[in-house]
């Protein structure tokens, strides 16, 4: 993958974006490489593209990011794309 489809943070706003929107897939393997207790440095160059030696920082920055953007998803982005206005009033 490359990484200029990827931004070095993850969004950071109360709703769905367009961003969460064509990552999806991308939030689900990282839950579950997180789940499988995946070392993040193997994760983000598998998933992000990012090699972890060459950029240590950012690949870090961009796997915490995403990765809680990817919790943040199951817990409260789901019901956006539900078209809930909030989780558990679906």
């Amino acid at each position: 993958m490359s990484t200029s489809q990827f931004a070095d943070r993850a969004p950071e706003v109360s709703q769905l974006t367009a961003y969460d929107e064509r990552h999806l897939t991308v939030y689900l393997r990282l839950l579950d490489a997180d789940d499988d207790g995946a070392d993040w440095r193997k994760t983000t160059a598998a998933i992000l593209g990012v090699d972890p030696a060459a950029e240590p920082q950012r690949a870090k920055t961009m796997h915490d990011s995403h990765l809680a953007r990817a919790r943040w998803m199951t817990e409260v982005g789901y019901a956006h794309l539900l078209g809930c206005e909030r989780p558990l009033k679906c």
